[in-house]
């Protein structure tokens, strides 16, 4: 029987700074996107490239993300025990806005117990119906 030497080499993960990443980013787009070719010449794996790539798209595009929807709170839940109201009144409404201001396709629902709906064009159906009957049950 001989003699066996088993050489094991452990890899550890390496930590890559931001502008290390920013470096290799840069020339996957010089090489025109082409990531097998700088992972290759870096000795790392494509798949941490496009993890990175995919990475940066995703943070470029939630710094880019429109403004927060404004909601307008139909009322605030409290002690159902009591024998008071479950809903406190909603806020008072902004003002309608002027006819030139008006939004394309804007719908001002105004409910006989002054409670307000306004949409636009690019309302969920759905939704506002599910809206409405809640609204419509509260009463």
């Amino acid at each position: 029987m001989s003699d066996v030497e088993i050489l094991a080499r452990v890899e550890r993960r390496r930590k890559w700074s931001i502008e290390e990443k920013a470096a290799l980013m840069a020339e996957v787009e010089a090489e025109g996107g082409k990531v097998r070719r700088v992972a290759r010449r870096h000795r790392i794996s494509e798949s941490l490239l496009y993890n990175w790539r995919s990475a940066w798209k995703a943070a470029a595009a939630a710094a880019h993300s429109p403004a927060a929807v404004d909601f307008m709170p139909l009322g605030v839940f409290h002690g159902a025990a009591k024998a008071e109201p479950a809903m406190l009144p909603a806020p008072e409404p902004p003002p309608l806005q002027q006819r030139g201001e008006a939004r394309a396709g804007a719908i001002d629902i105004a409910l006989p117990d002054g409670s307000r709906v306004s949409v636009d064009a690019f309302v969920n159906e759905k939704a506002l119906s599910r809206v409405l009957r809640a609204m419509k049950g509260a009463v």
